[in-house]
Order: structure tokens, then sequence, then C-alpha cells
């Protein structure tokens, strides 16, 4: 009846090269068998099962009826009652008794003794082997159906063990502004808002990025990918970095304007290791390493302190404050610097203020301290990423 060898040998490339389960590609075939049986020979209500065996080819057929009560059913003959459905509960509607479809209890116990409501019982049904075009087209449908809905459900296992963390894949086209990559088995998805603003990409470039979300869309899975996420650039540290790996090194929280600046506070567990040499590396290998791949981004990295004081100082670096009032009430802090410290706290269009006051949680004011003029930085809507 069937090619086994052929069989076999689509059920192991299904499960080698697509990570659907033999059993599920089984299951589909006998499913497929039972639809086209039931398409071909079966009768109205029928629930028709049957069984594949890869290793002989052997195919089983079974009727299953479900054992019910004589109060839950309609029986032919009976005055359907007019049932008010608003007021009904589901489980006292009746249904019209199918002989195909159920048996009584009473009826059922004649055959298994200990048989209770709700019960399935099977017989076999005779082996069709010559199913009719149509019915064979109904089966290859569900056949493609359920490896289909096997396989989403392995690449959902497959990426969604992946989620926050750094995959890699390939540019498979650019649209309107939208990167679409290759992941294999998946399409992966990068929003303009999602892009490094000073990077262009290619059909065929091999891009990596931080995977934060796994969609299900009526085409398939979609990775939502991002190499501007501040966890993007925190991910690429922990590669980089053994102490970042092993948790001596945590990373406490990161400011980021991609493609421009970031600012990234780490302390150390351990007090003889220095968190900052850990992660700038020899030479500046490590740091140099993570600029290269957020093309030329440029990193301060600043160590964290649980002194709101200090941290905000650390967090303004490079430039350094002569004093530093807190108003706890307001959350602000007011930093005093010298006159020529000032444009360097402010930074090129506010950005190193506004770095640090995301990266901190703190509105800052930067001062002069010649001069009465107070440049104020509100902390950013956006939470500080940590």
């Amino acid at each position: 009846m069937f090619d086994l060898k052929v069989i076999n040998s689509v059920v192991a490339q299904l499960e080698e090269e697509r990570g659907i389960p033999k059993e599920k590609t089984l299951e589909a075939i006998a499913m497929s068998l039972a639809t086209a049986y039931k398409k071909e020979y079966g009768k109205k209500g029928q629930i028709v099962r049957a069984s594949f065996d890869e290793n002989t080819g052997s195919v089983e057929f079974w009727q299953v009826k479900v054992v019910v009560d004589r109060d839950q059913v309609i029986m032919e003959g009976d005055e359907e009652p007019e049932e008010d459905i608003k007021n009904t509960n589901v489980d006292d509607i009746k249904i019209r008794y199918n002989p195909e479809q159920h048996m009584l209890i009473e009826d059922a116990r004649r055959i298994k003794r200990d048989a209770i409501v709700g019960d399935e019982l099977v017989f076999p049904l005779e082996v069709k082997a010559d199913f009719g075009r149509i019915a064979a087209q109904t089966a290859k449908q569900i056949i493609i159906q359920k490896i289909r809905e096997a396989e989403k459900v392995s690449v959902m296992g497959e990426f969604g063990a992946k989620e926050g963390e750094i995959v890699a894949g390939t540019v498979e086209r650019v649209e309107r502004g939208t990167v679409f990559v290759n992941m294999g088995r998946a399409l992966g998805v990068i929003s303009y808002e999602e892009q490094i603003p000073t990077e262009r990409w290619k059909t065929g470039d091999r891009i990596r990025a931080y995977l934060y979300a796994v969609e299900e869309s009526p085409r398939g899975i979609v990775l939502k990918l991002s190499r501007s996420h501040p966890r993007f650039l925190a991910k690429l540290f922990e590669t980089e970095t053994p102490e970042i790996a092993s948790g001596v090194v945590e990373i406490k929280a990161i400011a980021r304007e991609a493609g421009s600046r970031s600012k990234v506070a780490v302390v150390s567990h351990d007090g003889h290791i220095d968190p900052i040499g850990s992660m700038v590396g020899q030479r500046g290998v490590r740091v140099s390493t993570v600029t290269s791949e957020l093309s030329g981004e440029k990193i301060d990295i600043v160590e964290w302190n649980e002194d709101p004081a200090l941290f905000i100082e650390e967090a303004l670096s490079p430039a350094e404050a002569i004093s530093l009032e807190l108003d706890e009430k307001e959350h602000r802090a007011i930093v005093t610097v010298t006159e020529d410290e000032q444009s360097l706290a402010i930074g090129k269009g506010g950005q190193n203020v506004r770095l640090a006051a995301k990266l901190t949680g703190w509105k800052i004011d930067i001062k002069s301290a010649t001069s009465n003029e107070v440049v104020e930085e509100a902390l950013a809507d956006e939470s500080v990423e940590k």
C-alpha cells in the first residue's frame, strides 16, 4: 500500500532538517488516512481513527463511539424540548443521538462491563486500500497542515529558547526601511526604529542582532530583532568579557543612543577585579571589538555606586564635578563644574548629561562655578535599562 522506504526517508528528513518529531509526522499520516477513509467509505457523523505502522506499512481503521446516558440525548421520535439558551446550563443541553457516533450506557455495558458515560469504545473497520482522488487530495492537505503545525511548534521552541540572546542571519531584503533577515527556519525583522541609524544593509550581508520577541503570524513565526536595544550592547560585552559571563562583573545600567554614544555602569562582586578594566580589556581590545560591531559607537564605561551622588559624578565622566547637591524630593541633582568643564559635562547637543540622566535615573542640572547660568536636563521618559 505504501512505499515504506520513501515514507521513512521523508519522516527522517523532516525530523533532521525541520526539527519535526517523527511521532508528529506519523500522527499526521494516520489522521489523513482516517479522514480519507471517512470521506470515501464513512457514514454521516461517524468518528474514524487510524494507525500507521512505519515498520510494516500496515494500516488499521477503527470506528469510535462515545458512551452517553439516555438523559443526555434526544432519541429518534422524541419531542425536542424548547430550550432557553440564555438560561440553560451548558451541561444540560441535549444532543441528537446518532448511532454512528453514540452508544447508550446500557448497550455499552454489554460490551464492556465497567463502561461509564464519556468513555470511547472502538470497533475495527474493514481495511480499504483504494481511496478516491478527492479523498487522497484531502489526505494530502491534512498531512501538509499537520506538518506545518508541528514545524511551527518546533520553530517556536527553538527560537523561544534564544529569546534575549544574540542571533545571526543573512539579509534577505530591505523594504521601506525594514530589514528582513533569513534565520534559516524563520524570518527575522529589524524595523527602522530598531536599527542603528548610520548603518546600511544590502541583500546577502551577514548580520547579528538581539532577539527580543518571537511572534506567531499568519505567514509563520516572525523574529523581532534589534541592533539599537541596550541589551544588544550588554550581550556583546557578555560575549567578549568572561568576568561578565561568570557573574563576577555585573552591568547595572545602560543608557544608549544607538550609533552615537552609550554609557554603561558596571560593578565588581570581587574586590580583586577591576570592573572597568575587565570590560576594556588589554590594550582596549574588548571594548574595541564591541565598538566595531556597533559601527563605531562610542562607549563610556563607568563604575556603578549605590550612593547616588558618587554614581552621578561617575556618570558625567569625562567631566569632573566640583560639588553636587541632591534634591531627594524632586529627584534632581545640581552639579557644579568649572567653566572649562561645563561644555564637556553637557556634551554635544546635551548628549553627555542626557545619557548620565538616563543612566542614573536622576534629573541633572549643570551649573558653572563662575556663572549663575544653570543648564537643566530633565530625565528622558524612557526608563533606565538594567
